[in-house]
C-alpha cells in the first residue's frame, strides 16, 4: 500500500492540454448488473453504474433475490467487503460501506467501494455475507476494476502532515456544466491493513474510515498556459453532510482543463495537506498547483 501511495502522488511534469481537451467525457445514469452468482435459493446480484467497476468511487446496489419468486428480499447480518489479493497471499481492502443500507422501496442494499487501483496489479473480489432463516451464506465474486476514463471522477492518495494516509475521491458531477456545480467527494483515512493470515476484518475493524468534520478548501483554476491560471467566483469549500460525503460548489466559467486545488483542514483548523495557489494571472505560463490537487476535464 505504501508503494501505491507513493506512485499515486507523482505528477507528470508537462501536460498535453490539446489532446486532453478533445477527450470525450462519459456520463452514466443507469445501474446495471456487474456480477452475480447463485447461492442456494438465492441470486446475489451487484449493480454499478454502466455495469462496470472503475478505479475510484463506485456506488453499489446489492440485491438478494429469491429465485422462486424473482423478488428482492431482506436478510440479516448483510456485509460487503472488497478485497484485492496480491502474489504471496497478501491482501488489502479499500474504503467501503461494510454494512450496506437497505432501501425498502427499491429492494436493494446500498453501499459503495473506492477501488484504489485497477485490476492487474492484483485480483479484486467482492466478499458478501448474509443470513436468512437461520442459515449463513457466504460468496466471493471475482470482479474486474477498469481504469477511470472520466477525469471528473478522479481521486488523490496522499500522506498528510500528520503522517496519516488519506484518499479523496470525486463523486459528482460526472459531467460538469458551464455554471455553478455541486461538487461532491468522499474523504477517507487509512488505519492500517491486517495480517494477511488472519480472517477478513469485522465491521468494527475497518481498514479505512470516513474522515469526520474536516474542511476541504477549494480553489479551481485553469492551469493551461493560454488560460493564465485564472479562477472563478462563487466557489464554496466542501463540508461534510449527513450522508458522510463532502459537499461544496465549483463554478466552471468555460469548458476545458481545470485543476481543483485543495487544502485539507482538520477539526482544529490545521492544514493536513495542501498549499495556497498564487493569485497571479500568468498568460503563457503553466499555472502553479497546490501540493494537493485533482485535474479534471469537461
Amino acid at each position: 500500500m505504501l508503494v501505491l501511495f507513493i506512485l499515486s502522488s507523482c505528477t507528470v511534469d508537462k501536460t498535453d492540454y490539446e489532446s486532453e481537451i478533445n477527450t470525450a467525457v462519459p456520463e452514466y445514469f443507469e445501474f446495471k448488473e456487474a456480477v452475480s452468482v447463485i447461492k442456494g435459493d438465492y441470486k446475489i446480484s451487484v449493480e454499478a453504474l454502466n455495469g462496470t467497476f472503475y478505479k475510484g468511487y463506485n456506488e453499489i446496489h446489492l440485491k438478494i433475490i429469491n429465485i422462486a419468486t424473482a423478488s428482492g428480499i431482506t436478510a440479516e447480518n448483510v456485509t460487503f467487503l472488497p478485497v484485492i489479493s496480491y502474489k504471496g497471499n497478501n491482501w488489502a481492502t479499500c474504503p467501503n460501506r461494510h454494512i450496506p443500507i437497505y432501501k425498502e422501496q427499491e429492494s436493494y442494499y446500498s453501499g459503495y467501494a473506492v477501488f484504489t487501483t485497477e485490476s492487474g496489479t492484483g485480483t479484486w473480489e467482492l466478499n458478501i455475507d448474509f443470513e436468512k432463516e437461520g442459515q449463513k451464506y457466504k460468496v466471493s465474486l471475482p470482479i474486474s476494476v477498469k481504469e477511470q476514463v472520466n477525469k471528473n471522477r478522479n481521486m488523490a492518495l496522499f500522506t498528510g502532515n500528520d503522517d496519516k494516509q488519506y484518499i479523496i475521491a470525486l463523486i459528482a458531477p460526472q459531467k460538469p456544466r458551464v455554471s455553478e456545480n455541486e461538487l461532491v467527494a468522499g474523504i477517507y483515512q487509512y488505519n492500517g491493513e491486517y495480517d494477511p493470515e488472519t480472517p477478513l476484518p469485522e465491521p468494527s475493524e475497518p481498514a479505512y474510515t470516513e474522515v469526520k468534520g474536516y474542511t476541504l478548501q477549494l480553489d479551481p483554476r485553469m492551469p493551461e498556459p493560454s488560460m493564465g491560471n485564472h479562477s472563478s467566483p462563487n466557489n464554496r469549500d466542501l463540508k461534510q453532510g449527513e450522508d458522510g460525503l463532502y459537499h461544496g460548489v465549483v463554478n466552471y466559467t468555460m469548458t476545458g482543463n481545470w485543476t481543483l486545488n485543495f487544502i485539507l483542514l482538520n477539526t482544529d483548523g490545521k492544514i493536513v495537506k495542501g498549499t495556497v495557489v498564487p493569485p497571479d494571472f500568468t498568460p503563457g505560463v503553466e499555472g502553479v498547483k497546490s501540493e494537493l490537487h485533482i485535474d479534471i476535464l469537461f
